[in-house]
């Protein structure tokens, strides 16, 4: 939202009268949990990742399981009433409203959780900001623990975006973003651990998981070339959605166990190209993702390296 994120607009504590925030056409209000209602836009859910199960950050809530998982996981969530309901269309007239740091929540939030009230919304780092400090490295068996967690978000994440992808719904790559920041501490931690639970894949989640390898394989070549911060997340974005173009690919096609036809191998050239265009119409993508998703099957040589014999 052109470098501006909510809940940072105000330095202090306090409590005042004023208006919500609007910013490029949105107007955004940090609410309480307990306010959420079926309709409304969730425009940012705070935290890490890891700490809640949706990997996308904006969306509508459209059903109770929704609504619950987003009771139970988060202290405040930023809605934008442009695109859905807003609080004083769900609450009743006698609703009291005051607002804290430019963003509007309501009375009941502030009394119940002093973190609704004050504390800054989290959002995700610019594409240019570097990646939190670098964290201790860890045994392989300890890793394992940690690393096990963030591949099994990881898989429920890729399969979310593939179906988002399928549906015909735009590609947001900074949604990714927090992922690869998992990822990329799961690495400078041991990068053994990660990259040898995401090549455990089966057969059904075989696409998701090798992208998650390949994430994390960028990540682990990116830190040895010594690639800075924006360079590495950069490389990691690129192997999380340079399969992307597979999930406009025939099921019967993409998951067939033998040989693939004539016919069926020229289906499954085209999702490089597939998923550029998806990646190229989505937004939060840098030329470096761009340019691996379009060319992750070129030869050395420079001709395509889906060819089929004759």
């Amino acid at each position: 939202m052109d470098g501006m994120q909510p809940g940072r607009l105000g330095s202090g504590h306090r409590s005042r009268r004023t208006t919500p925030v609007r910013l490029s056409q949105a107007m955004l209000r940090k609410i309480s949990p307990h306010q959420l209602r079926i309709g409304m836009h969730i425009h940012e859910v705070p935290g890490s990742w890891l700490s809640h199960p949706f990997w996308r950050a904006s969306f509508k809530l459209a059903d109770e399981k929704q609504l619950a998982q987003l009771r139970d996981a988060v202290p405040h969530v930023v809605i934008d009433t442009l695109k859905g309901l807003d609080v004083a269309s769900a609450e009743s007239p006698t609703s009291q409203t005051t607002f804290l740091d430019d963003v509007e929540v309501n009375d009941v939030a502030c009394e119940e959780g002093a973190e609704v009230a004050i504390g800054p919304t989290e959002a995700l780092p610019p594409s240019g900001a570097p990646l939190p400090s670098q964290p201790k490295p860890a045994s392989f068996q300890d890793e394992v623990l940690r690393a096990s967690r963030i591949v099994a978000q990881s898989r429920t994440a890729m399969q979310s975006m593939f179906q988002d992808v399928r549906l015909g719904k735009a590609v947001d790559a900074e949604h990714c973003l927090p992922l690869v920041d998992d990822i990329t501490q799961s690495v400078s931690r041991n990068p053994g651990a990660i990259v040898s639970l995401a090549r455990l894949k089966t057969s059904d989640d075989y696409t998701y998981m090798h992208s998650v390898a390949v994430c994390a394989l960028m990540v682990s070549l990116a830190r040895q070339l010594k690639l800075d911060d924006a360079d590495t997340r950069e490389a990691g974005l690129a192997g999380l959605v340079h399969d992307l173009g597979k999930a406009l690919m025939p099921p019967e096609v993409l998951n067939k166990p033998g040989a693939l036809t004539r016919e069926e191998f020229a289906i499954m050239k085209s999702h490089p190209e597939a998923g550029h265009r998806m990646l190229v119409e989505g937004r939060g993508v840098g030329p470096v993702p761009l340019d691996v998703c379009l060319h992750h099957h070129e030869k050395v040589k420079g001709s395509p390296r889906f060819q089929c014999n004759k």
